[in-house]
């Protein structure tokens, strides 16, 4: 049997060798020989990912996550958090050890925990915030009443000479809620966010491009998921991003984007920034309960890396440029 090139939970295509084990409940050991580099799911190499995902996803709609020992794939407490948003669900642990688990991945102690939705439960303020240029701003600000249902307070951030936030009128929202600013971004685009989330007002912000948009049944989870975040020490959420070019969906997926973030969290990166954690990755995970779409033009694409190559030298990933341009395939 052909190993698949993607993971049967996240879609990533990061199937790698492994030699993580996992201990299971009654004192069961296995050691898996590939593991996903993205959710870090265990896979057996022969394991159908169709038979895998019923199995999963069978188990985690039950109100106690328990492993299946014999199954063809095995998670610890980290991964079942993010395998859980996949069907719009959180995870509580069960215990002190559990706990442990979940602030220490990839732990060798197979994943249980307490299962709920998150629909229904407990939030955080979300804030909004969008980067745009001078000639998007009507298209951006026509596009948010449909994100009210979800979050009160809404930052954009202009590229134009420096300018304080004013406050505007959107349907949907309280007046004074939507704040338009501005600034140069000077080819430095962690500075950029950086500058956006300073005018969070939530102790949580999303941000999105002009070129990206947000699914507002995608948005209405996000209080619940910063609200699950904050429980497991999190500071930023990392959602898979859709990159269509000239309509078509590319080979770039999941392409996870780190854009849910606590407030005083700061990117790094002149280019391809991401937001700099002081404790690593531990301190991030990624949620697929859905994802920022992302349009871009075949031109846009063939100009883009070498233009950030040119901002910073080294940096500007000049062979994605290529992976952009191919279609998807499974």
């Amino acid at each position: 049997m052909t190993r698949p090139r993607r993971c049967f939970v996240c879609a990533a295509a990061m199937l790698v060798p492994s030699t993580r084990r996992l201990d299971f409940p009654g004192g069961r050991r296995r050691v898996f020989p590939v593991g996903c580099g993205s959710c870090g799911v265990l896979i057996e190499p022969d394991a159908d990912p169709e038979r895998c995902w019923r199995d999963l996803a069978g188990r985690l709609a039950a109100p106690v996550f328990v492993p299946g020992p014999d199954a063809g794939y095995g998670l610890d407490l980290y991964t079942l958090r993010s395998a859980a948003t996949r069907l719009g669900r959180g995870i509580r642990p069960l215990g002190p050890a559990d706990r442990v688990a979940l602030l220490q991945p990839h732990s060798a102690r197979a994943a249980q925990s307490t299962l709920y939705d998150l629909g229904s439960a407990e939030r955080r303020p979300v804030s909004l915030g969008l980067i745009c240029r001078p000639a998007e701003r009507d298209a951006v600000l026509a596009a948010l009443p449909a994100q009210a249902a979800w979050t009160d307070d809404v930052a954009i951030l202009l590229d134009a000479p420096a300018a304080p936030a004013r406050a505007v009128e959107v349907s949907g929202f309280a007046p004074g809620a939507v704040r338009v600013a501005a600034r140069t971004l000077d080819g430095d685009f962690a500075a950029q966010r950086n500058a956006l989330q300073a005018l969070a007002r939530s102790p949580w912000m999303l941000q999105l491009d002009a070129d990206e948009a947000l699914d507002p049944a995608t948005g209405a989870l996000l209080p619940a998921l910063a609200a699950l975040a904050e429980a497991g020490a999190i500071v930023s959420v990392g959602l898979p991003r859709r990159n269509r070019v000239d309509g078509i969906l590319s080979d770039v997926y999941p392409d996870v984007q780190y854009r849910l973030n606590r407030a005083g969290t700061r990117y790094a990166g002149r280019v391809h920034e991401r937001p700099g954690l002081p404790g690593g990755w531990k301190q991030s995970f990624i949620a697929l309960h859905g994802a920022i779409d992302h349009a871009l033009s075949g031109a846009h694409v063939r100009a883009r890396s070498q233009r950030y190559e040119a901002l910073d030298p080294g940096r500007g990933r000049i062979e994605e440029r290529d992976a952009l341009l191919r279609p998807y395939r499974a």
